[in-house]
Order: C-alpha cells, then sequence, then structure tokens
C-alpha cells in the first residue's frame, strides 16, 4: 500500500483554513463530472465569504481536456511535481480512462499521494489512481458500468457499489450526482450544515441519498413514489440482465397478475414490460460496446442473449447498426480528436 502524507489526517473536518485541491481532468471525462465536483466548491466560497477551497484544473500535457460533449475544460497547465505538491489531487475520468496507462502521469500521481493529504478519484479516475498503486488494500467505487470489470482488474481493491466512497485519506466516486454528494458533504464537513444547505440550495439540489446508498442501473427519480410495483419491477430487471426473467416471473416477484403488470408499464412508461427489458438489456449492451474492448460474444453473455448473432440482430434493430459496427465509429469519432492513442487495447492492471 502506497502510503499518503499521513494515514490519519481527514479532510472531512471542521476548517477554515483553505483546502487546495488540484483537479487532474483526463480527455473522454464528462462535463456533468466536471461540474459537479468544482461548482459546488465555487458557491460554498461565495456563500462564506471567504476562499475556503482552492483549486486549480490541469491536464496531463497541458493542453485543454476535451469531454465526451466535445466541451473543452480550460486548464491551467499541466500536473507538476512542484506546482501541486502538498494539494489534493483528484482525477476525473471518463471515456477511456480504464485504458489509460501513460507511464509519467501514473508516476506523478504516486510522488504527489506521498506528499497529499487526501487523493481522490471521481468516476473512472478511479482506475487512474488503482493503476497507480493508491487504491491497494483500499475500499473503493467506479461507476456502476464498469463495477465488475473493475473488480475483477484489480482483486486487491474492496470495490464496492457505492455512491462514494472515503477509505482513510482516499476517496472515490460512482458518477456527477455522487460526486455532488460528496462535495456537499466536503463541504458540510469543514463548513457547516448551514453553508452546505445553503449551497444544495443555489443549485436546487435534494440530497436525498447517502454515501452507502448503491448505484442503481436505472435511476427511477421519482418513480420511487409513483408505484412501488413499476420500482420493484424495474429493480429486479437490472438484477437479471444476464438471465432475464419471464415477465410471468417479474409479476409474481411484485405480487401482481402478469395483465396487471403490462397495465402498470403501460400507464407509466408506455411499453410493456418485455419491451422495456429488452431495451434495458440492450442499453447496458451498448455501454459495453462503446466503453469496452470485451469481444462481442461476451457482452452478449451478460446481457442475457443466447448467441452473438441473436444480439447482434436485436441491437441493430434498435440502434441501426450492428455493434462492431457502432464500436469502429465511436472509437475512429473520440480518437480522431485529442486524447488516447487511436487504438485503446485491453490491458492488464
Amino acid at each position: 500500500m502506497l502510503l499518503m502524507k499521513s494515514e490519519n489526517p481527514s479532510i472531512f473536518v471542521a476548517s477554515r483554513e483553505a483546502l487546495a485541491i488540484t483537479f487532474l481532468v483526463l480527455p473522454g471525462a464528462s462535463l456533468m463530472c466536471v461540474a459537479s465536483a468544482i461548482d459546488p466548491l465555487r458557491a460554498a466560497n461565495r456563500i462564506a465569504g471567504a476562499e475556503a477551497f482552492d483549486w486549480r484544473i490541469v491536464s496531463c500535457d497541458g493542453r485543454p481536456a476535451e469531454t465526451t460533449a466535445a466541451v473543452p475544460v480550460a486548464v491551467a497547465g499541466r500536473l507538476d511535481d512542484r506546482i501541486d505538491a502538498g494539494r489534493v489531487p483528484i482525477v476525473i475520468g471518463g471515456f477511456g480512462t480504464r485504458d489509460f496507462v501513460e507511464a509519467a502521469t501514473l508516476a506523478r500521481l504516486r510522488r504527489l499521494a506521498r506528499r497529499a493529504p487526501a487523493i481522490g478519484g471521481v468516476e473512472a479516475g478511479a482506475w487512474l489512481l488503482a493503476r497507480a498503486g493508491l487504491l491497494a488494500g483500499r475500499a473503493a467505487t467506479t461507476h456502476w458500468e464498469e463495477l465488475e470489470d473493475f473488480a475483477a482488474a484489480f482483486p486487491d481493491v474492496d470495490v464496492r457499489p457505492d455512491r462514494y466512497v472515503i477509505d482513510g485519506p482516499v476517496f472515490t466516486t460512482g458518477g456527477a450526482s455522487p460526486t455532488f454528494d460528496l462535495m456537499l458533504h466536503l463541504v458540510r464537513a469543514r463548513l457547516g450544515m448551514a453553508v452546505a444547505l445553503d449551497v444544495a440550495s443555489v443549485f436546487i439540489y435534494d440530497q436525498a441519498r447517502t454515501a452507502a446508498d448503491a448505484q442503481p442501473l436505472v435511476s427511477l427519480g421519482r418513480l420511487d413514489g409513483h408505484d412501488p410495483r413499476l420500482a420493484q419491477t424495474i429493480r429486479a430487471m437490472e438484477s437479471h440482465v444476464d438471465r432475464p426473467l419471464t415477465v410471468a416471473a417479474l409479476a409474481k416477484r411484485a405480487g401482481v397478475t402478469a395483465r396487471t403488470l403490462e397495465a402498470v408499464f403501460s400507464a407509466a412508461i408506455g411499453e410493456t414490460p418485455g419491451a422495456y427489458y429488452l431495451r434495458l438489456r440492450l442499453n447496458a449492451a451498448r455501454r459495453l460496446v462503446l466503453d469496452t474492448r470485451e469481444p462481442m460474444a461476451d457482452i452478449a453473455a451478460r446481457t442475457g442473449f443466447s448467441s452473438a448473432s441473436a444480439f447482434s440482430r436485436a441491437f441493430a434493430r434498435i440502434f441501426g447498426k450492428e455493434p462492431s459496427e457502432l464500436r469502429r465509429g465511436e472509437y475512429n469519432r473520440f480518437n480522431n480528436r485529442q486524447g488516447f492513442p487511436a487504438r485503446l487495447e485491453r490491458r492488464s492492471p
């Protein structure tokens, strides 16, 4: 285990001293994650009337980091051993981060971590921390789409499906909304509940989840209170993506007849349970097609299709392209812009 500056300090304690943070934004990061990490701190400074949080935004090479929305994030420069020493590095990653193995950046993160009071990974940023050896023996999370692959790649990490995880001086989050949750927690811990509530109010944000709440495959929003049978059935679907349940089995779990379940889905979603279930599985497959290099046969099995050909046909009906064609187009589109090499291969950790 690579130790931080101290194993016992916490940045999540009451303090009026400015917390210095360096956000390392990788190409392919989500614009929502960048905003969720930085904007709550900006609002906290304004509300507190002081510079409680001092941050700088950097990239690996000093050039603007292009997000998945094709919107570049302006940076102050590159990650620097001298300038960023003693600051809290927070890595914000997304598309392609799992394949990012630039030795110089990993070495720089390890050196900075030794002098930092804490270090964090936002969404796929956890992959970079793990590759740098900073998560060994610790609990961590990443986006729910990659939890299974992340756990397989790093067996020495206690991978959890939580929204965010704080383990000593290391913290990780599962996506944009969990990152906002974490930053509110940081504001609350350092500046008090009143400031945190005011920050949440600025963004009309209702923090109704705790850190340990599991990341859902499907975000139900207000449907949780709309019809418990609908929410229960969707949760059953998402936990059986690889081995789909029949509509009759889903109805039995919800305590209703198949006909009643059809009516519930028709009223709330406008389609049958079977159609919704298929779309849910294909959306999960689409993420695997675009965000991993998994063979199509493996993706077919992981999303409940009997064969790669059956998967390909169903995929093409919904998305207009076969999965292999979609993957080629997306990688060519993304990698022709700045960021990762033209070809991303699966690599061992």
